[in-house]
């Protein structure tokens, strides 16, 4: 990898997401040397990939680069690379860029989409967990919107203005919104040749009531604004099958669309090599500590999504949300400080904030305690929020400047399909073609 030797303890972070990148902040200026690796040089801003989706805004407004967390410090690095496994017993990770020893090794790899093993939905629909993901999405979408311009056929038609999205927790339900607000607000001046009553946002959900996290007054609300906008809400409704063109459920609800978005939820992104008494098998995550040291290591951390941090309070471990995260990853940069001294770590508390959801225009649900509102000042406060979240300064400006621009003129400037979408299917009948 060709990092520097050093005399200093090294400490490796795997991982750049919100755990990783709030651990790298807090390590910039002490007597160590750091080394952060990810698969990708940016850190993406996941509560708004759903924008990045339906063309509200940009990729690069959401993405910071990692190089920029660490160009300020001569004793940190950075490192595109995927590891592909860790040695613990002799302190070595592998990846496919090479080796490299550590003296502390922070596990932050997050979580990936769970498809709760039904391979044809894995194979068939649509993901949105990355950047590249919701692209794809966006691409999707308005592809889909060209082509029923053009399609003769009633039944064709119905299936490409067809939008099923499963899973009503918070990415559900915002991205259902968006896609709502696309066609009460895009379609009629983009597409005046196009009915927009023909294009139906279907939003499918297991349980009895959206936004399952959150409150009942806020589920209820969100769906009183999800049914305004035009969603049509499926409760108690579980995928069994889709084949790229047929949606089955455990209802008798069948729904025929080119495009199913699953957002049902996440699972663990663990990485091999850890003793199998390190993990939480049927949740793919690592069992930590008070200190998030994983189970059987002193020199092996966990943060973020991928760890299970089992209290009183929360039995299966905190939100997979991005304040837990946060909030992990600067106390264990004062823990590690206090580790290398030799002296007494402090356990973790985490603070709970609230949590939100937007479902659209002047439109947002709170919980805050025990205080549960919802409506514009909701929607003021869910803005504020994750403009304040939002890594650098740019980003936040231009995020800022393309929600004023939505606001005043009901528009989205990013409808651009750069790089038009294949599907799985589609990508190896093209390759088979070449052959």
């Amino acid at each position: 990898m060709n990092i520097p030797r050093t005399e200093l303890p090294r400490v490796v972070i795997i991982g750049g997401g919100f755990a990783g990148i709030s651990l790298a902040r807090k390590l910039l200026n002490e007597e160590i040397q750091m080394v952060l690796l990810d698969r990708n040089n940016y850190h993406t801003f996941q509560p708004l990939l759903y924008q990045v989706s339906t063309s509200g805004l940009e990729p690069d407004s959401i993405a910071y680069p990692l190089r920029k967390v660490t160009r300020n410090s001569q004793k940190c690095f950075f490192r595109n690379a995927e590891v592909e496994s860790i040695d613990a017993e002799n302190n070595i990770i592998h990846s496919n860029i090479g080796e490299l020893v550590y003296d502390y090794l922070v596990i932050a790899t997050g979580s990936k989409t769970n498809f709760f093993g039904n391979e044809s939905v894995e194979k068939n629909a649509m993901w949105m967990k990355t950047i590249p993901q919701a692209l794809n999405i966006r691409s999707l979408i308005l592809e889909n919107l060209e082509q029923a311009v053009i399609e003769t056929d009633p039944e064709k038609r119905k299936s490409l203005l067809n939008f099923v999205l499963v899973g009503a927790g918070p990415t559900g339900v915002e991205l259902s919104g968006a896609i709502a607000g696309l066609r009460n607000n895009i379609v009629p001046k983009d597409y005046p040749d196009l009915n927009p009553a023909e294009m139906n946002i279907h939003l499918l959900e297991g349980l009895g009531r959206v936004l399952p996290p959150m409150s009942e007054k806020s589920s209820k609300k969100a769906q009183k604004f999800l049914e305004d906008l035009g969603v049509k809400i499926h409760l108690n409704t579980m995928v069994e099958n889709y084949d790229g063109h047929l949606v089955t459920t455990n209802t008798d609800l069948a729904l025929k669309t080119e495009t199913l978005i699953w957002s049902a939820g996440v699972t663990g992104a663990p990485v091999k090599g850890l003793n199998a008494s390190a993990m939480i098998e049927k949740a793919n995550r690592y069992e930590v500590n008070a200190f998030n040291q994983v189970n059987g290591y002193e020199n092996i951390f966990a943060i973020g999504d991928i760890a299970v941090m089992q209290t009183e309070e929360y039995p299966k471990g905190h939100p997979m949300v991005a304040q837990p995260a946060i909030q992990q990853g600067k106390h264990l940069a004062k823990n590690l400080k206090k580790l290398i001294k030799g002296e007494k770590l402090e356990p973790f508390d985490y603070f709970d904030k609230g949590s939100m959801a937007t479902i659209g225009r002047n439109k947002a649900v709170v919980d805050l305690g025990k205080s549960t509102f919802g409506g514009f000042f909701a929607w003021f406060i869910w803005m504020f929020v994750h403009l304040w979240f939002l890594i650098g300064f740019r980003n936040r400006l231009v995020t800022f400047c393309n929600w004023v621009y939505n606001y005043i003129n009901f528009d989205r400037a990013a409808r651009l399909i750069i790089r038009p979408y294949k599907s799985n299917k589609e990508n190896l009948e093209t390759n088979q073609k070449k052959i």
